[in-house]
C-alpha cells in the first residue's frame, strides 16, 4: 500500500464528513485508490463513531479502530499509527484546523528533499494572546529543562516514511509525549511552512498543558531530581553560613539569638521546600511504578472494516 492517513476522533462529529470527503480526494489524486484512512474513536462522547463507522459500510479504504475509553490524544495517534500499513503515512488532526490539502505539497517535499519526515509549522502560533503565550513558554521551558530543540511551533500534521514510523513505534513507553519522541527517534526532518487555521476552542486548558508539560519534562529529562541536589546544597550553605555568623556574634560580642518569627518562617519554607522535593520524587517513581506494569497504553473494543471484495473485514 502506498499511503496511510491516520487521525483521531474526538468531538470530532461535525468535522468527519468534511474531513473523510477531502481526505479521499486528496489521496486519490496522489496515489489512486492505493490508499488507507484510519481513524481512532478516542472515546470521544458523541456520535463521532457512529458516523465513522458507517463510512466503513460504503468505502473499503477507510478502518475506524475504537478505543475502549478515553485515553488521551498522543496514546491514540501511536495505536493509530501501529495499524498503517502505507510506504507513506500522513497524520492529521480530524478538526480540519490542518488541512488535509496540505498532503499534496508534504508529498512533493518528501521526494525532492528524499527525506523520512515533512512536518508542518506555523508560521505564527494559532489562537489569541493567552494561547500564543502559554505555548511560547511552554516550549521555552520544556526545551530549556530537557535540553532538546523541538520546534515551538510544530503541529500534528506529518508525513513520514514507513521505516521512521517503524522506528517511531519501538519506544513502548506508557506516558507517552509524542512531541518528544518524535525528535528523540531521528531521521532526516524537515519543516513546511503553515498557516493553522482556528476553527474551534483548543481542548487543551491550562490544567492539561500543566500536566502535559510535567509529564514531558518528566519523561525527557532527570534535571527536576538533579535540581533538587543542587538547591538542597545552596540551602545548606546558606543556612551554615548563617548559623555561623549567628555564634560569632553570641561568642564574641555577646549578642542574644532573638528572631523567633524569622525561624518559624524558616522552618515554614524549609517544610514547603522538602515536601515539593518529595513530590518530584514522587512523580519519577510513580513514573518507574506505571512502567514496570507493562499496561498497554490503549485498549482496542473493536475495529471496523470492509474487504474491497465485499465481505467485512474480522479482527480478534
Amino acid at each position: 500500500m502506498k499511503l496511510s492517513i491516520v487521525t483521531t476522533l474526538y468531538h470530532s462529529s461535525i468535522h468527519i464528513d468534511e474531513f473523510y470527503r477531502r481526505t479521499s480526494i486528496v489521496a486519490q489524486k496522489l496515489v489512486g485508490n492505493d490508499y488507507e484512512i484510519i481513524l481512532v474513536n478516542d472515546g470521544s462522547p458523541d456520535n463521532s463513531l457512529n458516523i465513522a463507522s458507517e463510512f466503513t459500510e460504503i468505502d473499503p479504504h477507510i478502518t475506524v479502530i475504537d478505543l475502549s475509553r478515553n485515553f488521551g490524544h498522543h496514546k491514540a495517534m501511536m495505536t493509530g499509527l501501529s495499524y498503517a500499513k502505507g510506504e507513506l503515512i500522513f497524520l492529521i488532526d480530524s478538526d480540519l484546523e490542518e488541512e488535509p490539502e496540505w498532503l499534496l505539497n508534504f508529498f512533493h517535499e518528501i521526494e525532492k528533499q528524499q527525506c523520512d519526515v515533512i512536518y508542518g509549522s506555523q508560521i505564527q502560533r494559532k489562537g489569541g494572546i493567552f494561547e500564543r503565550w502559554s505555548g511560547q513558554w511552554f516550549w521555552y521551558i520544556f526545551n530549556k529543562m530537557t535540553g532538546m530543540s523541538l520546534t515551538e511551533n510544530s503541529v500534528t500534521a506529518r508525513l513520514m516514511t514507513k521505516r521512521y514510523v517503524n522506528a517511531l513505534l519501538l519506544h513502548k513507553e506508557r506516558e507517552v509525549f509524542i512531541m518528544g519522541l518524535w525528535h528523540l527517534t531521528g531521521f532526516d526532518q524537515q519543516p513546511q511552512k503553515i498557516k493553522k487555521h482556528s476553527s474551534s476552542k483548543s481542548t487543551y486548558t491550562i490544567h492539561k498543558k500543566i500536566s502535559l508539560l510535567v509529564n514531558a519534562i518528566t519523561s525527557f529529562s532527570n534535571a527536576p531530581l538533579i535540581s533538587i541536589f543542587y538547591l538542597g546544597f545552596i540551602i545548606s550553605f546558606l543556612s551554615g553560613t548563617y548559623i555561623t555568623y549567628l555564634v560569632i556574634q553570641w561568642i564574641f560580642f555577646l549578642k542574644p539569638l532573638l528572631g523567633w518569627t524569622s525561624v518559624i518562617a524558616s522552618i515554614w519554607f524549609l517544610g514547603g521546600l522538602t515536601m515539593s522535593s518529595l513530590g518530584v520524587i514522587g512523580i519519577y517513581l510513580s513514573k518507574i511504578f506505571l512502567e514496570t506494569k507493562k499496561r498497554p497504553y490503549t485498549i482496542i473494543r473493536k475495529i471496523y472494516t470492509k474487504k474491497k471484495g465485499g465481505g467485512d473485514e474480522k479482527y480478534k
